[in-house]
């Protein structure tokens, strides 16, 4: 987990790091990273980074090759001048949009728990996110979806992280929803989000994305366009109310 403080860590909003290398593009490489890079459906994280003498806006995260020296490159907004290798330099990310990314986030997995299909795909967004499903058929009632998905938003249910094995994992393909992004497996560890506890638990499945910390977090949320997206595939957008 060594330059994942996003992960550990995602409700922080600022950490103070040093920078460990730069790209030919001109991005940023830090011991450790606040800014989710992108994957999983889930934008990287945007924000400023700070150093004595100098600042730059991050316009967003994404992840580095396996050889690079830290996991997470922080790109600028428009090219600027970086700070050399061996800065202190201050991570403060735009709070807001990454909570609505986390509040989003949260809801897609509630989401695929009242339309219990296959996932074929995903995006999340500050306002709203969408799932993808294999449906050849369109639900007969959406505001029974839309009652459900806000009653568990309100029970205020613990969302937290835990860690199975690779081998684990295996065993239990149920775990995994998407048809369309394997969960990254052969670091030997896969991390799952559990929604619920004991007999209140709602769901359970591998994610690396960033989430809140309890589903009353969300706020209230609304079902959108449900649209056809060929032949079996149906697109269900949700919105922060």
């Amino acid at each position: 987990m060594q330059g994942q403080m996003y992960r550990l860590q995602p409700y922080a909003r600022e950490l103070v790091t040093e920078v460990v290398g730069h790209t030919p593009e001109g991005g940023v490489l830090c011991a450790d990273s606040i800014f989710y890079p992108t994957g999983g459906g889930q934008p990287g994280d945007a924000g400023t980074l700070v150093w004595a003498g100098g600042a730059l806006e991050v316009a967003t995260a994404i992840k580095a090759p396996e050889n690079a020296p830290a996991p997470v490159i922080l790109v600028p907004a428009e090219p600027a001048p970086l700070p050399p290798v061996g800065t202190q330099v201050t991570q403060s990310l735009d709070w807001e949009r990454r909570h609505r990314h986390m509040r989003v986030h949260t809801a897609l997995h509630l989401l695929s728990v009242v339309i219990p299909l296959p996932v074929s795909g995903g995006a999340i967004g500050t306002e709203k996110g969408r799932l993808d499903f294999d449906m050849p058929e369109p639900p007969e009632d959406i505001s029974a979806i839309d009652a459900r998905l806000n009653a568990m938003i309100a029970a205020d249910l613990q969302v937290r992280e835990e860690w199975i094995s690779d081998e684990e994992l295996a065993a239990n393909p149920g775990l995994v929803k998407t048809m369309s992004v394997a969960p990254p497996t052969g670091q030997g560890w896969v991390r799952l989000i559990r929604i619920g506890e004991g007999a209140a638990q709602v769901d359970l499945q591998p994610c690396g994305g960033t989430h809140v910390a309890s589903t009353a977090e969300i706020g209230p949320v609304r079902i959108g366009k449900l649209e056809k997206k060929g032949k079996r595939n149906r697109r269900v957008s949700l919105h922060l109310a």
